[in-house]
This record gives structure tokens, sequence and C-alpha cells, in this order.
């Protein structure tokens, strides 16, 4: 790729929280869209992938938010590959409303899995030839997101309606999971400034997750999602940091 891939959404109604701004989820659902018909303008999309018994999966994720933008809106999404490194496959994004303002940017690191066995594939040993492009505007690859025990916790299960056709919780429905802990008062009054999250393991129909949480006085709200069986910091599913 010489340059990045651009492609236009329109934000519905449906896309839109109760005061009208673009939920988190759909955020990544339009980061997760683009990175998706890049790979198969390209050929190493998931039609290409799923001929080896291979898949797509991301297991980290960094955003900054400048602006949340509202329903019936129309942005303008940017993604493109950066160099492939010796397990991962970063990609970065960038976001602007119709005058060209900023609204967020990102980066994500993907990997591949092998659809059968679940485990992971290096970049080396896949077959993809995934050029990477270097435009100035990318962040720095995300780190890790160190588990600890939060005050609050509820229960929760995972639902037909939040699969995807890996047959596992999506990546996007998390952060439904995340925000739902906030009341709306709190959300009217608050916007996320940035985000990161890690997916650890997959989460599978009908089971019965922890969601571990707490906010602290900076503003910061840490979600741990894991087996509830487990002690903290074991049976991870994911982990996100947010900072309102």
């Amino acid at each position: 790729m010489d340059k990045p891939y651009s492609t236009h959404y329109q934000i519905r109604s449906s896309e839109a929280d109760c005061f009208g701004r673009l939920t988190l989820n759909h955020l990544l659902e339009f980061m997760q869209e683009s990175a998706g018909q890049n790979c198969e303008q390209e050929g190493w999309g998931r039609s290409e992938l799923m001929k080896r018994g291979l898949f797509w999966a991301v297991i980290r994720q960094k955003v900054s938010i400048t602006r949340l933008p509202s329903a019936m809106e129309t942005i303008r999404v940017d993604t493109w590959p950066m160099p492939v490194t010796r397990t991962a496959f970063p990609r970065a994004t960038m976001a602007y409303d119709e005058r060209g303002n900023e609204l967020f940017r990102a980066i994500g690191l993907w990997i591949v899995m092998d659809y059968e066995n679940r485990k992971m594939v290096l970049p080396a040993k896949c077959g993809l030839d995934v050029p990477g492009l270097l435009t100035g505007l990318e962040m720095t690859p995300p780190g890790s997101i160190v588990p600890r025990e939060l005050a609050n916790q509820e229960l929760r299960q995972v639902r037909y309606s939040e699969l995807d056709w890996n047959g596992h919780m999506n990546n996007c429905r998390y952060l439904d999971w995340v925000t739902d802990v906030l009341p709306a008062e709190f959300q009217r009054a608050h916007q996320p400034k940035s985000f990161t999250v890690a997916y650890a393991s997959e989460a599978r129909e009908g089971e019965r997750l922890a969601v571990d949480w707490e906010l602290s006085t900076q503003g910061e709200l840490s979600v741990e999602i894991r087996r509830q069986e487990e002690i903290p910091g074991k049976g991870r599913v994911f982990g996100a940091r947010l900072q309102y």
C-alpha cells in the first residue's frame, strides 16, 4: 500500500447512545469494518485466510478520542497496516468529521489464528505478505494491562446476539459490558478521552463471566472480565482501562 484506505460512514441512530453520541462498541466496529475491507481489497481478507484455515484476531487496541461524533454525522475513517513485527500485524486508524477535524485515532495489534486449534500463527509462518506503511500519524503500540483486584463486581452471561462469525463473543461487544458499569447520568457528563483494551481468551455462548470494575478519583475506569471460578488475574478474558 502506498496510502491509507479510506471509507465513509453515516452514523445511524442505532449506533449512538441515549445522548446521541457514537458508542465505543460501534467506534470499534467502524475500525474493524474498515480494516476488513482494506484486507479484502489487498488480498489478505477473511475469505482468503479461511481457505488456509486461518482467521484474523485482535489482541490489543488503544484509542485516543478528540470528540465522539453524533448520530447522522458522516465521518471518514482512514486505516493502514504498519510494518509487521515478529508476532503481530499492527494497524493504524484515523477518523475525521466532514470538516476534516480529527475525531479519534487508534492502533490495534492483530494476529493470525489457526481456526481449528485456536492457536496463534506467527507472521513468518502464515504466508501473508502485508507491506507496512508509516505516515507519521501512528500511535505507539499499546502495552500490556496488568490484572489487579477491583472493588466492584457484577455477573454477565454471553448471549447469542454477541457472537461473531468466528463463534466467540465479538471483540467490539466487550465495550458495551465496560460502559454499562457506569450509569447514564455519569455518561451524560463525561466523554471518554482514551481507552486501551486487551483480549486474553475467547468467550463462548452461555459462559457466565465476572465483570470486576473500579472508577478512580482521577477518572480512570478499570475493568477486568474473567471466568468467575478463577482468582483475580487468572482465567482472564478481557481487560480495559478508560480515561474520562
